[in-house]
């Protein structure tokens, strides 16, 4: 699919007046974010009759990372970015609030990437918004604390990209954001790629697959 296609087919998921949510899925540094934000930006400029910029809003999944002390409490921090180092209830929680659309404003966690710590109350979603795009991870995962995030999902698409290119890419983003490279390196190659491997395999279960290099 082409990216105009791809906005095309996100803006006819909300039917009805309701609330839908559209998850973008994918292993680390495969382009989940850069479809994420280029959908909103598109259909931000170009709402529905009737609709404001407003109508949708972006809710990423890494708001619901564990804080390092708990991480360090429960023995985990080594392994940041695994699955069972989110809060997937909570996460699963914020879905289910968005999708009963009940609340003028509803508040979703962040995440900051030079602390690499979720910062609470930091995505307003107002109830104008009637396509809420969520990325992460695990949306697809097969696991009892993830697959409840799966039934709250209208769609999920899948982010592709060759092997080689996204660990290019995930190390420069370790960079970017403050390791030095060896520790980089050893970071992408190990602890993400680990994760990596539990994500790919969940790519049959998607809805759509985006080629990320159709992105760049």
């Amino acid at each position: 699919m082409t990216f105009a296609e791809l906005v095309t087919r996100a803006r006819g998921l909300p039917r009805n007046g309701r609330r839908a949510v559209l998850g973008i899925a994918g292993p680390p540094a495969a382009g989940k974010t850069t479809l994420a934000t280029g959908l909103v930006g598109a259909l931000s400029a170009d709402p529905p009759p009737g609709s404001g910029p407003g109508w949708v809003a972006h809710v990423p999944m890494d708001g619901f990372h564990l804080a390092d002390a708990e991480l360090e409490r429960l023995g985990l921090r080594d392994r940041k970015g695994a699955p069972d180092t989110f809060d997937a209830y909570g996460y699963a929680a914020l879905l289910r609030r968005l999708l009963d659309d009940r609340d003028e404003m509803i508040y979703a966690p962040g995440f900051e990437r030079v602390l690499e710590q979720p910062i609470a109350g930091s995505i307003g979603v107002p109830r104008e918004a009637r396509l809420i795009i969520t990325e992460g991870n695990y949306l697809l995962l097969d696991q009892p604390r993830w697959t409840p995030v799966r039934e709250l999902l209208t769609e999920v698409w899948y982010t592709d990209l060759e092997n080689g290119e996204r660990l290019r890419r995930l190390i420069e983003r370790h960079v970017r954001f403050g390791k030095p490279r060896e520790a980089a390196v050893a970071w992408a190659t190990g602890t993400d790629e680990r994760n990596a491997e539990l994500i790919i395999p969940t790519r049959e279960r998607a809805d759509v697959i985006v080629d990320s290099l159709c992105l760049s």
